[in-house]
């Protein structure tokens, strides 16, 4: 990685609101931690071993049933789906709360959860405004592009 490309991502991550990024190939280990305004960041260059990808294949199966379902009952609820495949996260980090629970009102632009790809941590914001009916997947389980993550009733 270049110290273009290295400038570049942790300007991106001060402008997110994300606390703290990994990033680990094979040729090196780089980690962002934002603890004040300024972030800090750490660089390995020593070789790691490869991490393992974790096929999401059969986990995510059974999700987009349940959503059919629910959809076909309530007509009326929105669905905010995961712009990407990667591993979901309902906290900032393990001791946090989570961004939104159920009964919650989100606005549009309002951050609802964080998916995980590649080692870098995507805020996923609300589409819609309205009241969190469903949580439709379960903490660090893997998602699919496009695979429905929360039911949002617009009118709540």
């Amino acid at each position: 990685m270049k110290a273009k490309e290295i400038q570049d991502l942790i300007d991106f991550i001060s402008n997110s609101g994300l606390a703290e990024v990994k990033i680990e190939t094979d040729e090196f280990k780089l980690s962002i931690k934002k603890y004040s305004e300024a972030p800090t960041v750490k660089l390995e260059a020593a070789p790691i071993a490869a991490p393992v990808a974790a096929a999401p294949v059969s986990t995510p199966a059974p999700a987009p049933s349940a959503p059919a379902v629910a959809k076909e009952e309530n007509s009326k609820l929105v669905e905010i789906k995961s712009p990407m495949i990667g591993t979901f996260y309902r906290t900032s980090n393990p001791d946090s709360d989570p961004f939104v629970g159920v009964g919650d009102s989100v606005s549009a632009g309002q951050t609802v959860c964080i998916i995980e790809a590649m080692k870098l941590f995507n805020e996923i914001e609300s589409e819609v405004s309205g009241k969190i009916v469903k949580v439709l997947v379960d903490n660090a389980t893997p998602v699919e592009y496009d695979q429905p993550l929360f039911l949002v009733d617009p009118a709540g």
